[in-house]
């Protein structure tokens, strides 16, 4: 039986249309470098073509400077998406791209971590733009930074799914409510929240702010260090309304000997 000959560049670049599909599966640089210069070539063809995880960086660069393949936005998005993607090269790209891929980039744990973070920084940007329904998708499932934007902008529509998002932190939360500017419903969605509310370092940042419902500032002071509330007891930056509640929990500390749990639960 006749051995059927081994493939070589130069074939590659003259191969037939019906076998360009399979050729670009080809595990030989120099063969895939043909098939590029093959006429019939086609951007349906290069996109199946960067769909494999393991082409080079410099096969990916080679592709970059092509002039009329990276005037397709196809193109263009599966060189961004690819993990080998050259940093320079990706960087360039990253910023071309819409905002619901940008959106997907954030969320791709293959692609290069430069280029997601350059895509969660462009996200960050846009996001007073971005449509209810791609910010609802970013409230399910963002990456932290942007779930820690999302709770500041307060949208109504996402504010419940940031608040009760596991991606969401302490630390966001507690930059929230160091905002001066910040909403009075945005203060009170994560006062009467059933997670945030029982959390001791946001329950102290909840009596410093002034949104705060009075109500639920005052359900938290039985629950205070009688330390930390000598120390809100003469801080500017608690409410002046507030204090008098306060020397009075102190008062009747003094009086009855009463010494709360660090971080025990008044609701």
């Amino acid at each position: 039986m006749e051995s059927k000959p081994e493939l070589d560049p130069d074939s590659a670049r003259r191969a037939p249309l019906e076998q360009i599909p399979t050729l670009v599966h080809e595990h030989r640089e120099e063969v895939i470098l043909g098939l590029l210069e093959n006429p019939l070539f086609e951007e349906l063809h290069l996109c199946l073509l960067l769909g494999r995880a393991d082409l080079s960086s410099a096969l990916l660069e080679h592709i970059a400077s092509h002039r009329e393949w990276m005037s397709s936005y196809r193109v263009k998005r599966a060189l961004a998406f690819h993990h080998n993607v050259p940093q320079t090269v990706g960087l360039a790209l990253v910023r071309e791209l819409y905002a619901n891929d940008l959106v997907a980039l954030s969320f791709s744990p293959s692609a290069n971590p430069a280029l997601r973070h350059l895509g969660e920084e462009l996200v960050l940007m846009r996001l007073p733009q971005l449509p209810p329904a791609q910010k609802m998708t970013l409230a399910r499932r963002g990456p932290p930074r942007i779930m820690g934007a999302l709770l500041t902008e307060g949208g109504p529509e996402v504010l419940q799914t940031v608040l009760d998002s596991p991606l969401l932190n302490e630390g966001h939360v507690l930059k929230a409510l160091a905002r001066v500017a910040l909403s009075v419903r945005i203060v009170t969605a994560i006062a009467e929240h059933a997670k945030w509310s029982r959390i001791y370092s946001v329950r102290l940042a909840l009596l410093r702010n002034a949104q705060t419902p009075m109500g639920r500032a005052l359900s938290f002071l039985p629950n205070i260090s009688t330390t930390d509330l000598k120390i809100l007891s003469q801080s500017n930056s608690v409410p002046s309304r507030l204090i008098p509640h306060i020397r009075r929990e102190l008062a009747n500390r003094m009086q009855h000997g009463k010494v709360p749990v660090r971080g025990s639960d008044s609701r």
